[in-house]
């Protein structure tokens, strides 16, 4: 087998297909240990190599290992935001919840947007708000992000309303258990008032533990999946609207 020799280059793109390959050799001739050695030697000195971290990723799943294909899962956010590969930044944030729950998504989710959507980091008002402290938590939009909000309410089940108020929008969130169930935004509800409250940036929230259920308005498998298709959908329709007005040149 063409095993790499110790190096502290870099592995190339052709010494990184002999990787993959010794790889794939070890794993049918029953030694995965072999292969896992490989690869994170190959990643140690190359970090950045997409198929190498995807390898490891899919062999990790395939001999139960899901603590490690959580952890390449989000390096691969991380390089895939970089190369603004989105859609599969997403899909490998979502697989990392779904391969380890207790891992937030806030900060994966946070990245993503910022680098989607600049403008939203630079409209970002983090002067000093004022927080009831009278409620079970609250916090400055500015600093604590929604996405950080569900997920503390996600983690610890808690059913309650979320209120966001920012100058422009004032709305809730409702959760049973600490799944989302309903939104209410500007005289709408359901997953179109929480389209327009997952945009907020600034301002206030509170959370107050409810001793009732809501009535289930959003019905979502996840939080993480239900934040991620909002997302995406918010920014299919913003990317299909810049196309329109910059169609041949010109504004249409």
């Amino acid at each position: 087998m063409n095993v790499l020799a110790e190096s502290a280059m870099p592995v190339s793109e052709v010494s990184i297909e002999s990787v993959l390959l010794d790889a794939d050799l070890f794993v049918k001739y029953s030694s995965p240990e072999k292969a896992f050695s490989l690869l994170r030697d190959s990643l140690e000195r190359s970090p950045r190599s997409i198929p190498l971290r995807e390898k490891m990723r899919d062999l990790s799943i395939k001999q139960k290992n899901l603590d490690e294909a959580a952890r390449q899962c989000l390096a691969l956010v991380t390089l895939y935001i970089a190369r603004e590969e989105f859609d599969l930044a997403y899909d490998r944030l979502q697989e990392a919840k779904l391969l380890d729950p207790r891992i937030s998504v806030a900060p994966g989710l946070e990245a993503i947007r910022r680098a989607r959507r600049p403008d939203f980091s630079a409209s970002r008002d983090r002067s000093p708000q004022k927080v009831r402290t009278d409620v079970t938590f609250a916090g400055n939009l500015g600093f604590v992000s929604i996405f950080d909000a569900v997920q503390v309410i996600e983690n610890a089940k808690m059913t309650g309303l979320l209120i966001l108020k920012s100058d422009m929008h004032l709305g809730n969130v409702s959760f049973n258990e600490g799944k989302i169930v309903d939104a209410e935004c500007n005289g709408r509800n359901g997953s179109t008032a929480f389209r327009d409250l997952i945009e907020v940036a600034s301002g206030t929230f509170e959370f107050t533990i409810s001793e009732v259920e809501f009535t289930v308005v959003i019905n979502v498998s996840s939080n993480t999946n239900f934040l991620l298709d909002v997302l995406t959908e918010l920014d299919n329709e913003r990317a299909e609207a810049q196309g329109l007005r910059n169609v041949g040149g010109e504004m249409v």
